[in-house]
């Protein structure tokens, strides 16, 4: 006996005793395999609608009660209020390249596509209740009849409809005219139809649910690479505005060793603090321009360069990196069955799956069918559609697969064991996003922190630096002071705008991994403006997963 499937009603192991009952009941459906089968019973086929197979709940999926770190005043217990996390930042440029890749990105032009091929499958499955076979058919041909075959007209007007002309040779070719329907029609007796149409629907729901993880992808990768490009764009300036700073100290350096109040060794040692400075720049155009050219890739246009769009950042003066707010809403680890697209498509790939063991196990029973034909039969096209030429089949019929040598019964274990696999990688999936919220908390908190701790020492070092310079002016320190404080001011400046960059790009995590950004599709859809991404994309929507049930065990 098979294991049972954690959410399905539990199956019944067939024998003798149950066939005999099925037949006592007035039931067809039996089971015949060498190796028995895991299968549901009468009263579960009529409780399930007339369908054989599984009823499908959602799985249990482990949560948390709450976050680590959930006292912290700055991590709010409430979901995030509006869709559009990214406006979090006050940056109407962010804005505007969020808005130009939903309406332009090609990959999710492509998921978009998926949605449709998804809904025109569903279409196509859905067909399959009504008779299978429906074609008009029509034509002509000429017959030639042997004299071996038969030796009187009378004979052949009987056996093929055929009237033969007084005086006419047999071998001569007579014409047949031809015309009528023809009707094959499976009846869904055990909902194989219907569990396929079950199995459409759920992966037309988990298409949708694809697409909105697009778009969750998409703003959040939006965000980071213009977060990256920001910070670069401010390491420069914090390289450049050394570079001017060392420049100055080196013309005064040798400016002393010219009327003998220094050495030659502290003006190389000036010298090498300024190149160290001016080769840190090309390495931050590097890493500049990378995200430059994935912003324009992510936008939907080819590389090119978007300095002139981005501008200098907020305003002239003022760290470009976008400012962040203190506090996230971080909501509770529950709400990421709701928010999250990926973890709903998990789920509805479950119930696409657990539909096919009910399609595997219909192949148990036997196929009722009713086929039949309408039409008309003549040698004379003139007579076609006369009623003495109407001819016309019924032909119930049924196909019983018996000796499949185990064939079905494991198909049905094999649909089972793929059932598993998706419940195990469901659940896996509400565990790698809790995971990748707690650490993008964690991180958001934690580079905050450092911030705060980098600013107060970049002031410090600003400050010394000036000091130095002033008594290096003087002659009270040597240069070698000096050398160390450029250094010192140099590294805390660039590591506090990698720290400010940390809290944004942390922040975008957060918000990536609570799911945020895919509702704006509905939003769009509801304010009937414009839409923003070209392609239709299905309005349906999974349902919120309700309160998990208990697992049911035999």
């Amino acid at each position: 006996m098979s294991r049972p499937i954690p959410f399905q009603t539990p199956g019944r192991l067939l024998t003798r005793s149950h066939l005999a009952r099925w037949f006592r009941a007035g039931f067809t459906g039996v089971v015949l395999s060498t190796s028995g089968c895991v299968t549901t019973g009468p009263l579960d086929w009529v409780h399930n609608g007339f369908k054989v197979g599984p009823t499908y709940q959602r799985p249990p999926a482990p949560v948390a009660e709450e976050w680590i770190g959930a006292n912290d005043p700055r991590v709010q217990n409430t979901p995030l209020s509006h869709a559009d996390w990214w406006s979090v930042f006050q940056d109407a440029t962010l804005n505007s390249l969020i808005n130009t890749a939903y309406g332009q990105n090609l990959n999710l032009r492509v998921v978009g596509t998926r949605v449709l091929q998804a809904r025109a499958q569903q279409g196509i499955v859905t067909g399959f209740l009504l008779p299978q076979t429906q074609q008009a058919s029509g034509g002509f041909s000429q017959v030639a009849l042997s004299h071996n075959t038969f030796n009187n007209p009378a004979a052949i007007a009987s056996a093929t409809g055929f009237t033969i002309p007084p005086g006419s040779r047999f071998g001569n070719f007579y014409p047949n005219w031809a015309g009528g329907f023809n009707l094959s029609w499976e009846l869904d007796f055990w909902g194989r139809y219907r569990r396929s149409i079950e199995s459409a629907n759920a992966n037309l729901d988990a298409s949708v649910e694809n697409f909105d993880s697009a778009l969750v992808t998409l703003f959040a990768d939006v965000a980071t690479n213009y977060v990256q490009y920001r910070v670069a764009q401010q390491r420069i300036k914090i390289a450049r505005d050394n570079l001017r700073i060392q420049e100055g100290v080196l013309a005064l350096s040798e400016e002393r060793f010219k009327v003998g109040t220094a050495t030659r060794l502290d003006v190389e040692q000036a010298r090498t603090i300024l190149e160290q400075t001016r080769a840190t720049i090309p390495a931050l155009e590097i890493v500049q321009g990378q995200a430059n050219d994935t912003l324009c890739i992510l936008l939907g246009i080819p590389p090119r360069d978007l300095s002139a769009d981005l501008g200098p950042g907020p305003e002239l003066g003022t760290s470009p990196i976008p400012e962040t707010p203190t506090w996230v809403a971080a909501g509770m680890p529950a709400d990421l069955l709701r928010r999250r697209p990926d973890i709903r498509s998990a789920e509805r790939q479950v119930a696409a799956q657990s539909a096919q063991i009910g399609v595997a196990e219909a192949d148990l029973y036997p196929a009722l069918a009713i086929n039949g034909t309408l039409g008309y039969d003549s040698t004379d096209l003139s007579t076609l559609f006369s009623s003495r030429s109407f001819m016309g089949t019924i032909a119930p019929s049924f196909r019983w697969n018996l000796l499949n040598y185990g064939r079905i019964a494991n198909n049905v274990h094999l649909q089972e064991a793929r059932t598993q696999e998706l419940i195990a990688a469901y659940q896996n999936q509400v565990l790698t996003a809790a995971q990748q919220v707690q650490t993008a908390l964690r991180g958001f908190l934690r580079s905050r922190e450092q911030a705060e701790d980098l600013s107060r020492g970049v002031k410090a070092a600003v400050a010394a630096t000036e000091i130095g310079v002033k008594q290096y002016r003087a002659g009270t320190v040597p240069f070698t002071t000096v050398f160390q404080l450029e250094t010192v001011q140099l590294f805390q400046q660039d590591q506090l705008a990698v720290a400010q960059g940390n809290i944004a790009l942390n922040l975008i995590t957060v918000y990536r991994a609570l799911g945020g950004g895919w509702q704006i599709r509905l939003q769009q859809e509801q304010c009937q403006a414009d839409p923003l991404p070209v392609l239709p994309v299905s309005t349906e929507k999974a349902p919120l997963p309700e309160p998990m049930p208990q697992a049911e065990t035999r």
